[in-house]
C-alpha cells in the first residue's frame, strides 16, 4: 500500500525502528493518514512507502539522534512528533549487557533529543513484559491490566521498566510533555497466522497468556496516542480481544493458572490481557483477528473455536 504525498500543513512525525515488523505497519498507517513521515532506521525498510523520507541513524549515537530530530539539510527543517520504536526486539537475540545498553542508551537519547529539539509528543514502543512475563511466578491475577508494579524478568524487560521510568521523570520535568509508552503484546501479521491455533502445544503460549496484537492494530494504538489530548506519562496494554487458541480462555486459565484470582469474568476465547484503558483513553479497539485471516488471504486456519463440551483437558 502506497500513500499520498502529505499536504505541506501535515505534522511531521519521526519514526525510529520504522523498517522493523511493527514500525512498517506504523509508517504505513500514519502515512494514509495524513502524517508527514520520516523514518529513522540503520537500514531502509524492505517495505517502502511513497512520500516517506529514510534517513539513517545510529540511536546509539546522542549527536546523530539530535539531528534527526531537528534538521536534516534537504530533507526538513523540524520533527513535530515522535514514535520509538527502535531497538532488539526481544531477549536471548545477543548477550544480555549488549541489549541492555543498546535499548536503554537508545530510548534516553531519542527522549532527551525530543525534549531539546522541544518535541512534546512522544510515543514509544514498552512491551507486555512489564506484567511478569515468562510468568514463572503466576501472575497476580486475571485479566491483567496496568494497575500493578511492573515485574521484569529478563535484561529486555529491565530495560522497558526503565524506559518507563524514564518517561515519569521526563514529564516531570515539562509538564507540557506527553510520554506514552505502549505495552504492545506479541506482534503478529499475516505471515504468522498459518500457525494458529495454538491448541496441541498450549504450554508453547502460556509465557504471554495466550496474547498477540496484529501489527495493524499496533499501528492503529500509536496514531490514537499521537493524536490523543493526553499530558504527563502513561502506559497502556495493546493486545488483541482474543487469544491465539481455539479453547475457551476460562477453561486454559483453569488449567494453568487455577489459583490465581479472577478479577473479571472472561467469555469464549477473551484475552487475558486487558486493554480496556486504552480502549477508555485513547479509543483503541481493535480491528484485526487471527479469526479472520482466511476470509482476508482466502484460506481458513486449521481449527475453529472449539466447545467447551468438547475438550478434554
Amino acid at each position: 500500500m502506497t500513500s499520498p504525498t502529505p499536504s505541506p500543513t501535515a505534522l511531521r512525525v519521526a519514526v525510529t525502528g520504522g523498517s522493523g515488523k511493527l514500525g512498517r505497519a506504523v509508517v504505513r498507517d500514519l502515512a494514509a493518514h495524513g502524517w508527514e513521515v520520516v523514518l529513522l532506521d540503520r537500514v531502509p525498510s524492505p517495505d517502502p512507502v511513497e512520500g516517506v523520507t529514510f534517513v539513517q541513524v545510529d540511536l546509539s549515537d546522542y549527536g546523530q539522534v539530535l539531528q534527526a530530530l531537528t534538521h536534516v539539510d534537504d530533507r526538513y527543517d523540524s520533527i513535530d512528533a515522535v514514535v520509538h520504536l527502535g531497538a532488539i526486539p526481544a531477549p536471548g537475540l545477543v548477550p544480555n549487557a549488549t541489549l541492555f545498553h543498546n535499548n536503554v542508551t537508545g530510548s534516553y537519547n531519542v527522549f532527551a533529543a525530543a525534549r531539546a529539539a522541544h518535541v512534546r509528543n512522544v510515543v514509544w514502543a514498552s512491551s507486555e513484559t512489564l506484567l511478569g512475563i515468562p510468568f514463572d511466578l503466576d501472575p497476580p491475577y486475571l485479566p491483567l491490566d496496568e494497575e500493578y508494579a511492573v515485574r521484569p524478568e529478563s535484561s529486555y524487560s529491565l530495560g522497558k521498566a526503565l524506559d518507563e521510568e524514564m518517561a515519569r521523570h521526563f514529564t516531570r520535568w515539562d509538564r507540557q510533555l506527553k510520554m506514552i509508552g505502549l505495552r504492545f503484546s506479541n506482534v503478529m501479521d499475516d505471515g504468522d497466522y498459518e500457525d494458529f491455533p495454538w491448541d496441541e502445544t498450549p504450554e508453547k503460549k502460556t509465557f504471554n497468556l495466550f496474547s498477540y496484537i496484529d501489527a495493524r492494530d499496533g499501528a492503529q494504538a500509536v496514531r490514537r496516542a499521537l493524536e490523543s489530548d493526553l499530558v504527563g506519562y502513561e502506559a497502556f496494554i495493546i493486545a488483541a480481544t482474543d487469544t491465539v487458541m481455539a479453547t475457551p480462555t476460562a477453561v486454559l486459565a483453569d488449567q494453568f493458572w487455577p489459583d490465581v484470582e479472577r478479577r473479571a469474568a472472561v467469555e469464549g476465547t477473551d484475552s487475558l490481557l486487558s486493554s480496556d484503558k486504552a480502549r477508555d483513553l485513547l479509543g483503541f479497539v481493535p480491528e484485526y483477528s487471527w479469526r479472520t485471516w482466511g476470509d482476508r488471504v482466502g484460506k481458513q486456519p486449521e481449527a475453529a473455536v472449539a466447545d467447551e463440551d468438547d475438550l478434554d483437558l
